[in-house]
């Protein structure tokens, strides 16, 4: 790194490519964690490590204490509960990344708001889906009935709650505790999966998910809301306005039919999937599409954290979107190349039948990885500008194309439909959205002011 005479850190050329052996890279990551960019993104990308390993321990367990059609069928149930809970709080991730870090003293209402209204929407959308069972097909039956379908509505509003907590904790640039977070949580997760497998043969995996989620909620959001939110405020700029509402809502209004499209090919195709496979089959697909969501959450993880950077801070988004953007890479390129190759190795350790068939999903899904860095960096770029049209469409027409692929594809290929869909998709929106993405990389210096309207913006995906 280097210095111009005004004090501002340069990159020099190849900044970033630890040189020098395991002491330079040591020298590196230390640097790297004293910028709040790369704390927070490395903080939110050992989250998904700790979540990977912990997932795989959960889900090996479950694959040995539970029947295959039981498995699957759990893996159906969470992940339709997730479908509820992200409806409005995914929506709500760009927002609060966004915000946060300039909300000041109304920082506490902001995040409480944000957890009011995801979890009311939530449980009224699963209402819906309670009361049309019949069409979702025999992975979901076991819903019918007073019991069965409260537990599930409260486990939609706490998993509502448990979504935005993480991004609330990256917001208030205290992204460290989430990984911490998420280890207790694991850990109690597969203690618990393992006392309930004797008591609860048929619905044991789903309360063993359920149970730690609410009782996790309890510490975190004291922390956040008696400790956190107090001192953000406190340090806020003196003389520094926090967003208004019509501001949050006009960037809401950008921003969430995109998001809501992301949703879409993230929790809604596994339902979609899940309501044409026997239980049986979708729990091969679900373990393959769930790993390869992992390696994916790594590009979102440090993109979330450059959304919050560059709100705090708009000078230096063109800075840090290539450093984001390097450091993205460096970790994610060898993750995706490691799990093309041993794929049926990883698979195979939950059974023969998950390697036999979910093997060629997960190579698909790693691959498509590279292409989505490209799109995750461009699109938390564009929530630091608040481009909001140009963000939804970006998101929309990717979603557009996953979803259409995949479906169309689904009884030709089988479950690699999927794959082959994110992959195909994912590669010609980052193709479409280069030119804009180069733009913001190399502007020297982006304007401190403005959430204006786009009065001069297309909604071409390559502006």
């Amino acid at each position: 790194m280097g210095t111009t005479a005004a004090g501002r850190t340069q990159e020099r050329p190849g900044d970033g490519r630890p040189r020098g052996g395991p002491a330079a890279l040591w020298r590196r990551v230390r640097h790297d964690l004293r910028n709040p960019l790369f704390l927070n993104g490395y903080a939110l990308m050992a989250n998904t490590g700790v979540t990977a390993v912990l997932g795989m321990g959960y889900w090996l367990l479950a694959a040995r204490l539970y029947s295959a059609e039981d498995f699957g069928r759990s893996q159906a149930l969470i992940t339709a509960m997730r479908l509820f809970a992200g409806l409005i709080a995914l929506g709500l991730t760009g927002a609060l990344a966004r915000f946060i870090p300039v909300a000041g003293r109304r920082t506490g209402a902001l995040i409480a708001r944000g957890y009011l209204l995801a979890t009311l929407t939530a449980v009224v959308a699963a209402v819906g889906f309670l009361l049309t069972l019949p069409f979702w097909g025999e992975n979901y039956a076991t819903l019918a009935g007073a019991g069965p379908g409260v537990f599930f509505l409260a486990s939609v509003a706490v998993w509502s709650v448990f979504t935005l907590q993480d991004v609330a904790l990256a917001g208030l640039r205290k992204a460290v505790w989430v990984p911490v977070n998420s280890f207790a949580f694991g850990v109690v997760k597969m203690v618990l999966l393992v006392a309930v497998a004797g008591a609860l043969p048929d619905d044991g995996i789903f309360v063993s998910w359920i149970v730690p989620t609410a009782v996790a909620l309890v510490p975190i959001n004291l922390f956040i809301f008696g400790v956190l939110v107090p001192r953000h405020a406190r340090q806020a700029p003196p003389g520094s306005r926090p967003p208004r509402p019509r501001e949050i809502g006009r960037f809401l209004a950008g921003d969430y039919p995109g998001a809501f499209s992301i949703l879409a090919i993230v929790y809604f195709l596994p339902v979609y999937v899940a309501s044409r496979v026997s239980g049986e089959l979708f729990g091969y697909f679900a373990i393959a599409q769930t790993l390869g969501a992992m390696i994916e959450l790594l590009a979102i993880n440090m993109a979330t954290s450059l959304t919050v950077e560059g709100s705090a801070d708009r000078t230096r988004l063109a800075a840090n979107c290539r450093q984001a953007l390097r450091r993205a890479f460096l970790i994610i390129g060898p993750v995706s190349g490691v799990t093309i190759l041993a794929a049926p190795l990883i698979l195979s350790v939950f059974g023969p039948g998950f390697a036999e068939h979910g093997t060629f999903l997960l190579r698909l899904m790693a691959l498509a990885v590279l292409p989505r860095v490209l799109i995750e960096i461009y699109l938390s770029a564009l929530r630091a500008q608040s481009r909001a049209r140009t963000l939804a469409a970006v998101q929309i027409g990717l979603a557009v194309l996953v979803l259409s692929s995949s479906v169309l594809l689904l009884p030709v290929t089988g479950i690699a439909a999927v794959g082959y869909g994110l992959l195909f998709s994912e590669a010609l929106v980052a193709l479409l959205i280069f030119g804009g993405l180069r733009r913001v990389l190399n502007n020297p210096e982006t304007p401190q002011s403005p959430t204006a309207p786009e009065s001069s913006e297309t909604a071409s995906w390559s502006t």
